[in-house]
């Protein structure tokens, strides 16, 4: 029959996650820290060892073999240190690093309250760090995987998911664009991280990664989960769209089908996981002009062209197919260069050779317009030496009409002249004539 201490020792197992091995430590460590409280000497190494069926302990000093250095003549630290020399006589056996437990339990050991509370907290502590370290060690392995939770609450955008023994944050740059979470809600989120914390461990969980949907399909669709079918490629905009490539090591699987399941169930359970978000499955080829193809599905594609060393392909589709093909704002093609990793120009069939003729048109119109311009400027040239030999005619007439003014203007002062002057003349000539006679 178990003990009081048994039943106890198994009831923290239970609650805490915890081995009866990291329990019975803790009370080990507990009552060599009350010992040492109460009965140790100073800098004195103190062990004990509890019986779980007694409830008894044993208490021992625990000193280490060490050499004397030359010059010196007891060792650094008399409490926790004993010289080779002394050690050999009590076993000869030991070496230097060897440790040597001397039993002081004393006949009876009763703790003051302070050494019991001592006890208390050491206890608390070592349970405490040891659930970390199980919780730790736990998630560490379930890294890069998909795990269940509950929404727990909600601060400033972080929301906090219980996930039974601790509790993970998803923070805003990792959830989907738009998606809310209520509290008690149930969500599968993507172990992104697992470290070490102040206040325990860390995990940091995703649900906009892309390897959700990889592991999503691992968890839904069997052929993925046991390599039948391989997730080549993933591409994924989250909330919004996601492309991935697939490929069957067998050649009796339909690698596409599987994935869909029969009348889409397996895609459409992974689909209403991830809030609606759209998933095209596409199956991979080593040919690059196939799988480039495939990547633009659902358009239909007439040609690819592909420039091996500089990763680059340009695609030609049929007009009614040219938007298809790119998709909402660019979104189809964006995740078709994501998933190929090539370089994708989407152009309308005919359009490079009609872009050439083009190019051709316009340099014959050049070299025209360049031949007219030149018409233009020499007609130009000749209308412009016309008007300056009109502006000089019409300057040498403007002087010569000047200058006819000029003339005319001096006639009339000249005549008025002589009219005035004409009677004095009459006057002169009437008193010559009356002296002559």
């Amino acid at each position: 029959m178990p003990s009081e201490f048994e039943r106890v020792i198994k009831q923290i197992c239970e609650e805490k996650g915890l081995t009866p091995e990291d329990v019975i430590d803790s009370i080990s460590a507990a009552i060599a820290a009350a010992y040492r409280k109460d009965y140790g000497a100073k800098g004195q190494l103190i062990e004990a060892e509890f019986d779980p069926e007694t409830g008894k302990s044993r208490i021992f000093e625990v000193v280490e073999v060490v050499e004397i250095e030359e010059g010196e003549e007891e060792v650094e630290k008399p409490a926790r240190e004993i010289s080779l020399e002394d050690a050999k006589k009590k076993d000869k056996k030991l070496e230097v690093g060897d440790t040597i437990k001397t039993e002081v339990t004393p006949d009876e050991i009763i703790f003051g309250r302070i050494a019991a509370q001592t006890a208390k907290q050491v206890i608390t502590q070592r349970l405490r760090e040891a659930e970390r370290s199980i919780i730790y060690d736990t998630f560490k392995d379930k890294e890069n995987t998909v795990v269940g939770g509950v929404v727990q609450r909600d601060e400033k955008g972080t929301v906090f998911v219980d996930l039974g023994q601790t509790t993970g944050l998803l923070f805003p740059s990792e959830q989907i664009k738009g998606e809310e979470y209520g509290i008690g809600q149930r969500i599968k989120v993507y172990v992104m991280s697992v470290e070490h914390g102040k206040k325990g461990p860390e995990i940091i969980l995703s649900r906009a990664h892309e390897e959700i949907v990889r592991k999503l399909f691992e968890l839904e669709v069997p052929e993925v989960a046991s390599g039948e079918v391989e997730l080549k490629a993933i591409a994924r905009e989250a909330g919004s769209r996601s492309k991935i490539a697939v490929f069957s090591t067998e050649e009796d699987i339909d690698p596409v089908g599987a994935c869909v399941g029969q009348r889409g169930s397996r895609v459409q359970t992974i689909i209403a996981e991830l809030n609606g978000e759209k998933i095209d499955i596409i199956e991979w080829d080593e040919d690059p002009v196939k799988f480039i193809s495939n990547a633009l599905s659902p358009a239909k594609v007439i040609s690819v062209q592909i420039d091996h060393e500089k990763k680059h392909a340009i695609v030609e589709v049929m007009e009614d197919q040219l938007s298809l093909a790119i998709g909402k704002n660019g979104q189809n093609v964006r995740l078709a260069v994501k998933l190929s990793g090539w370089t994708i120009d989407v152009l309308k069939a005919g359009l490079g050779q009609d872009n050439e003729d083009d190019k051709t048109k316009k340099k014959g119109k050049e070299k025209k317009s360049s031949k007219e311009v030149e018409k233009k400027e020499d007609e130009f040239k000749d209308v412009m030496k016309e008007k300056d030999g009109e502006k000089k005619d019409e300057e040498e007439v403007t002087k010569e009409k000047k200058k006819k003014k000029k003339s005319s203007a001096k006639k009339k002062t000249s005549g008025k002249k002589e009219k005035k002057k004409s009677p004095e003349k009459d006057k002169k000539e009437k008193k010559d004539e009356e002296k002559d006679e």
